[in-house]
Order: C-alpha cells, then sequence, then structure tokens
C-alpha cells in the first residue's frame, strides 16, 4: 500500500529497545540478562511512505512489576506529527538459567530517567 507496514513498526521498536539497553545497561547486566516480548500495544495516529523519515524516542515511564518492564514509544514524521504511539512489555530472562526472573532495581535504575 505504499507505506510502512505493522511489522516494519515492531521491528524498529525493537530495535530502539535493543539500542537503549545496549547504550545505558552495563557490560556486567547486558551479559547476564536477556529481554523477551510479552506484548505490543500500538495506537497509529498516522504513517509515512518509502523514503520519508520519522524521528522515535523511546523511555521507560515506571519501575518494573515483577519480571516484567513496560517501555513506551513515540515516532514523529519529518514535519513533527505524532504517527505512532506504542508500549512494549518486556520480562527479564537469566541467561545463565534460561528462566524468567524480577527485574533487579539495580538494573531498572539507570532507565527509569525519563525518555532517553
Amino acid at each position: 500500500m505504499g507505506h510502512v507496514n505493522n511489522a516494519v513498526w515492531v521491528q524498529w521498536m525493537e530495535a530502539l529497545a535493543t539500542a537503549h539497553w545496549e547504550a545505558v545497561a552495563s557490560a556486567e547486566h547486558q551479559a547476564a540478562y536477556a529481554w523477551l516480548v510479552v506484548r505490543h500495544e500500538i495506537d497509529y495516529r498516522g504513517n509515512i511512505r518509502e523514503g520519508e523519515s520519522a524521528q522515535a524516542t523511546t523511555w521507560v515511564a515506571a519501575p518494573p512489576e515483577g519480571a516484567r518492564f513496560e517501555r513506551r514509544y513515540e515516532f514523529r514524521s519529518a514535519v513533527g506529527k505524532v504517527i505512532v504511539v506504542a508500549l512494549t512489555q518486556w520480562a527479564m530472562l537469566d541467561v545463565g538459567s534460561g528462566r524468567i526472573m524480577r527485574v533487579p532495581p539495580e538494573v531498572a535504575a539507570p532507565f527509569l530517567c525519563g525518555g532517553s
């Protein structure tokens, strides 16, 4: 249909989350923990076409609840219009055991400063 489809928005959200994790989390935490998507919620308020650009922001607005951590996203068109607002719930996985675990406060703390 000539515009960005749903699967691409999800790929961009996952890429943003990964980049944020790699930029903020300590090397020790990155080696010990991984994230699994539990749920995506996406509200489409517009779209972009091939060749157009968007700017994205991602942030963590609230502390984790148990193993779950919510991440928010906002995509804006080149003229600044909000075109996609999304929320993803992630679960933390202990790499060593392969089990889902509660998010330790020291892992969450660096992400709880608002938009990054």
